[in-house]
């Protein structure tokens, strides 16, 4: 007789303080309790090279399993456009089941290494964007990828009103990212 585990018996942890959601178990994969899991990412290298995610439910959620947990990953495939994952507290497809909507975190720590002038999403958020004239142009707020490019969302208030600028993330408009003074440079004027 197989032995359900039961996600109470997960190993209850804190999620760590530069933890990054970059991805959620959609559901259980096949009848070995493998999980089919959705990155936030086109490049899900994070996903693939890190073996501890911690999960987590949302608060809204009916299942018992909200607090933090880990699980340490054995294998992870690409399959189209989601992630195929064993892990080792999850032995049948039951219990890969029970982990259906979990949001998967992993420290930005365990980030891979990125070449120069390249930039993970959540390093640019929050950043302060200024022009060359000095003038302050707002906040990256979010990244939109256009394809081709990606686009910064750069969030700011006019009048008491919050207004947004599109800029591009390309190199023709952006002159300097320094992520240790959390600032981008960008050759834009104020009234684009």
């Amino acid at each position: 007789m197989t032995r359900h585990l039961v996600l109470s018996e997960l190993e209850r942890v804190e999620l760590p303080p530069d933890a990054i959601e970059i991805g959620r178990i959609q559901d259980a994969w096949g009848i070995k309790g493998e999980l089919r899991v959705l990155p936030y990412s086109e490049s899900p290298e994070t996903l693939l090279s890190v073996r501890g995610w911690f999960v987590q439910r949302h608060k809204r959620s009916r299942k018992t399993f909200q607090s933090p947990a880990l699980l340490h990953v054995g294998e992870v495939r690409e399959h189209g456009d989601v992630l195929v994952a064993r892990v080792r507290e999850v032995p049948d497809r039951t219990t890969a089941e029970a982990l259906r909507g979990a949001s998967i975190f992993v420290p930005r720590s365990s980030f891979p290494h990125l070449p120069e002038d390249e930039y993970y999403w959540v390093d640019l958020i929050g950043l302060t964007v200024v022009n060359r004239q000095g003038e302050p142009m707002g906040s990256v707020q979010d990244l939109i990828s256009t394809g081709p490019q990606q686009v910064l969302v750069v969030g700011y208030e006019e009048s008491g009103k919050p207004h947004k600028r599109l800029i591009p993330f390309v190199s023709a408009y952006i002159d300097t990212v320094d992520l240790q003074a959390r600032r981008i440079t960008v050759d834009w004027l104020a009234d684009y």
